[in-house]
This record gives structure tokens, sequence and C-alpha cells, in this order.
């Protein structure tokens, strides 16, 4: 099972619990640093120290070059969970000429989904309840930039993640694909802010990174039966996603321009 977002939070977690469970996990992350110490946490508690690769998802070179690792490493890949994300507290663009948040939370994990579609059986991804605040464009997928509003950036890119589980099912069936809302977790995200910081320390709704993992666990293992391709999951129930993170024309115009900002044929 290959985690991206592995070095801290949801994805660290899951890593843990899952082999815990006697599960192989590959590690992704961006910082060599966390990724080691990481990988030593997943070691320590299942005894068997993971795979560890890098890649920074703000420069999608960094996600061919993954691909291209993790296709020669593993035949089959038996899920991906498409985990790592940001949000930037201000307007950045990336060295692709995207705006950050929706780059590390869409584009990349749609390139490397793309990428590996062949070697996978299961794709997950983080997505959240924050979808509702999206105003997705995707005539304009850095549209944020010219007026940038923190949630409203990061809801868009959540609703592209929604969206694209939706339509990979369509066009992938032979590959399960789901999205998932871990609820409010108490991570290391955005922690560039010092007002979201002091909300992820102190606010009494927030999750633990190992509550916030448990759909992202029981998603991972689900015989194939028991789910439903292209759905939408919330504490490892199927539920409905706003009407405009469940229109499959706007699903399709997506992925369409997706293709064409990655530079997929």
């Amino acid at each position: 099972m290959v985690i991206t977002g592995a070095t801290s939070g949801i994805g660290l977690a899951a890593a843990i619990e899952l082999a815990g469970r006697g599960d192989e996990v590959v590690l992704v992350g961006r910082h060599p640093a966390r990724l080691t110490a990481a990988a030593d946490q997943v070691r320590d508690a299942s005894g068997i120290r993971p795979a560890e690769f890098r890649a920074d998802f703000a420069v999608l070179d960094d996600v061919r070059r993954l691909a291209t690792q993790l296709r020669a490493a593993y035949d089959r890949i038996d899920v991906l969970a498409n985990n790592a994300g940001a949000v930037s507290p201000r307007p950045v663009t990336t060295v692709d000429g995207f705006e950050l948040t929706m780059q590390a939370n869409h584009l990349a994990p749609f390139l490397l989904s793309s990428l590996l579609r062949d070697r996978v059986d299961r794709m997950v991804t983080t997505a959240s309840g924050a979808h509702r605040w999206g105003a997705l464009d995707p005539d304009d997928l850095s549209a944020a930039l010219r007026d940038y509003h923190v949630m409203r950036a990061y809801g868009s890119s959540k609703q592209a993640n929604v969206l694209f589980a939706a339509e990979a099912a369509r066009r992938w069936p032979g590959v399960v694909t789901v999205s998932y809302h871990p609820g409010a977790v108490r991570t290391r995200f955005a922690n560039e802010s010092r007002l979201v910081a002091w909300g992820m320390k102190y606010a009494w709704f927030m999750r633990s990174p190992a509550k916030g993992a448990e759909t992202l666990v029981w998603l991972a293992h689900q015989a194939p039966g028991g789910l439903t391709n292209g759905g939408y999951y919330a504490d490892r129930e199927l539920r409905r996603p706003r009407p405009h993170a469940a229109d499959p024309q706007l699903a399709a115009r997506l992925w369409r321009a997706s293709e064409r900002a990655v530079g997929l044929p």
C-alpha cells in the first residue's frame, strides 16, 4: 500500500495501523528527515521498516519521477492512498504555473494516479467536507490566484478530489476508486497560519490523526463488493457530497482540463 503525505497526521497514523495489521506499506513524503522519522515510527510499531520515496507535489516533475520509481519497484500496488495535501495561507504559484493548493491536492495526485493506474487495484483519496466551499472552474484551475481566499481555494481542491474519484470510477472501472472525509483532524496541516495552528491545538472538536485515519484504513481493507465505486465516504459510511461535487458533467470537464494541465494525452 502506497501512502502519500505519510510523514505526519492521517498518513502516518494510517501507515502505523496498516503495518501493524501486517500490510506492506510504502511511505511517500516531501521532507527527507521527516520521511526517515516516519519510517522509524512505522518500524517501531510493526517490526518492519517500510520503503521510503521522496516527492514534492508542488513540482510535477517530482510526481513523474515518483511514478517511474514506483513502477520499477512494484509490479502491483494493492492500494494507492492519495493523502498528501496542502493549503497555503496566501496565493502561491508553483514552478509548473498553478495555484499551489490545487496542484498539491488535485493535479499532482491526478497525475500520479494516471501514471500508475494499470498497476493499482484501489485508489483512496483524502477529500474533505470542505468541498462544500468549493467554487471549481475547470477552465481556470488557478482562478484562486486572482482573488485569494484560503478556504475557497482549499474547498475547490477538495471538490476536485470528490469529482476525480467519481469520474475515475466511470473511466477506469477496473480500479476501485473512492474518496472520503476524515473529519477535522489535529495535524501539522496549514501550521504556517498562526490562527489555524492555534485552532488545531485547542479546538475541542478536533480529532486525533488516528481517528481521522480510521475511514482510510477501513476503505483500504473493505472487500470490493462492499464499496460503491466512485463513492464519497465519511465515518465508514457512504455519504452524498454537495451537488456541485456530484455533477458528472463537471467531473468530465475537470478530467479533461486536468489531463491538459499535467500534459497527459
